[in-house]
């Protein structure tokens, strides 16, 4: 198969399974890594920090290195950031209301530890939605209440499940988001896959084009179509939620076909 200057691979179900390696996908990133190739690693997932996935990458065996990890909770602290917000509600996980909290971004309804809950006192500026574990009715409530009254509604993702080991998914984010829209009535600015924005910051910080980047993903909705609306080639691995490909669209059984 071709040789791209850049990999660019999801990681559920692309690279692994919960704490599972897939099979071959350590052997293969690391050959790619020996033959010369850069690697980068983005996730959809926002409820860990980049530290944290860089962690469990090293551990399973994967060649990374700090700053080669993006994650749209990255994303979403990038996004406030840049539009110079400094505040908001989230409905998500510690390590979200960590990376926002890098970036500046007082989380209203967090702890000190960083666990979310219901906020009564005054509106935030945007109301963030990622994956949540431990989302509750009171939670969706506080989420409605800042969104109809006027805080801009953020989803870091909208994957309904994501592949974990023996072949089992769980509720995605994009599950909590479909609630807060449901009893909302507002689509969401979703700031993951399949939105470019991510690829596109790999890309510059890279110093590559499009052209010279491979997107590598196991689901269409998000990892295909968001390399494809970053002008990259991709490539579809069955080793995830996609049982088969579409017509026309590179893929293989496993990471192998990229060898």
């Amino acid at each position: 198969m071709k040789r791209y200057a850049l990999y660019v691979f999801d990681l559920d179900g692309t690279l692994y399974r919960g704490s599972e390696p897939v099979p071959h996908a350590v052997d293969v990133v690391r050959t790619l890594v020996r033959e010369g190739a850069r690697v980068r690693y983005l996730t959809n997932n926002s409820g860990v920090t980049p530290e944290a996935t860089t962690a469990k990458l090293a551990a399973m065996g994967f060649p990374v290195a700090p700053g080669e990890v993006y994650t749209t909770a990255m994303a979403a602290g990038h996004f406030c950031a840049r539009h110079g917000i400094r505040e908001a509600f989230v409905v998500g996980e510690p390590g979200l209301v960590s990376v926002l909290r890098s970036e500046g971004v007082e989380v209203v309804n967090a702890t000190e530890a960083g666990s979310v809950g219901p906020f009564e006192g005054a509106m935030a500026p945007v109301t963030i939605v990622g994956i949540c574990r431990t989302f509750t009715y009171a939670l969706l409530d506080a989420a409605l209440q800042q969104i109809r009254g006027g805080s801009r509604f953020i989803a870091t993702n909208a994957d309904v499940t994501y592949p974990m080991e023996g072949g089992r998914v769980q509720p995605g984010a994009g599950s909590l988001v479909a609630a807060v829209r449901a009893c909302t009535n507002v689509q969401p600015q979703i700031l993951g896959k399949p939105n470019p924005y991510l690829v596109e910051w790999i890309l510059r910080d890279a110093g590559l084009s499009p052209r010279d980047a491979l997107m590598v993903g196991d689901r269409i909705d998000t990892d295909i179509n968001c390399g494809i609306a970053a002008g990259c080639d991709t490539y579809l691995v069955l080793t995830g939620v996609t049982e088969g490909p579409p017509t026309e669209q590179a893929f293989g059984a496993d990471l192998r076909g990229l060898l």
